[in-house]
């Protein structure tokens, strides 16, 4: 880069004092939380976020030195809101990812719903992972078994919710082909991410009953999950 494209030693300051700025004001905003998922401490995270990547550009393009923290989720930053102030509309979109740790649970409760739901075909879906996985998310709602997911043999990953505002209702049936193809990241109204990535404590410490498991059932079946609240498996009998 040349001098005369480089940011002035001030701009650099300035950027630094900023970053100060935005950890008093995250750390305000943790310290008078509402609950796990308060917006202002979202709002905080992501301006403490943006304050940090602008730092490090200035301090990398003025100084050829980096900064020593990295905060998960900078580069994923969702731009500016630009839907309706009063919306009309809205649409909650939910992600929820599970590990099959324990398969042998997941199909025994698979089964027990079979029985109880016998067609009198004969046709056993719950012999396998996948067939048991299309029974117990037929007959249960995503939240239960969000709720209950150790009991169906399964582990909580990452999960992320968003809120989109629209201007008006869609009509029945008009997005079930495809719900999330249209997502429009300037009208979320708010985002709330559960990762892993954010919890750095206990990353260096071994479980011994995690080696147990590990050892009993080698092969973890990861399963990505898109859920919209409102739409149901088209061949659940509930």
């Amino acid at each position: 880069m040349s001098d005369a494209a480089q940011p002035t030693a001030a701009e650099v300051r300035a950027a630094a004092e900023a970053v100060k700025t935005a950890l008093d004001r995250h750390l305000a905003a943790v310290e008078r939380r509402s609950g796990e998922d308060d917006p202002d401490v979202y709002e905080a995270f992501n301006q403490l976020a943006a304050a940090a990547e602008v730092y490090d550009e200035l301090l990398y393009d003025r100084y050829d030195e980096v900064t020593p923290f990295e905060i998960p989720g900078s580069d994923d930053a969702l731009p500016p809101y630009a839907g309706p102030e009063e919306p009309n509309a809205l649409s909650v979109l939910i992600r929820r990812d599970y590990a099959v740790v324990e398969p042998q649970r997941l199909l025994a409760q698979a089964q027990r719903v079979e029985a109880v739901d016998d067609d009198g075909t004969g046709v056993e879906a719950s012999g396998t992972v996948h067939g048991a996985l299309g029974i117990l998310f037929g007959e249960f709602e995503p939240d239960e078994i969000a709720s209950r997911h150790k009991e169906f043999g399964l582990e909580e990953a990452d999960s992320t919710l968003w809120v989109t505002a629209a201007d008006e209702a869609t009509d029945p049936g008009e997005w079930l082909e495809a719900p999330f193809d249209q997502v429009d990241a300037e009208r979320v109204v708010c985002r709330f991410d559960v990762s892993a990535v954010f919890d750095d404590e206990g990353d260096d410490i071994i479980d011994e009953d995690d080696l147990l498991e590990d050892e009993l059932d080698p092969e973890l079946v990861a399963v990505s999950l898109d859920e919209d609240e409102d739409l149901e498996p088209l061949d659940a009998d509930r």
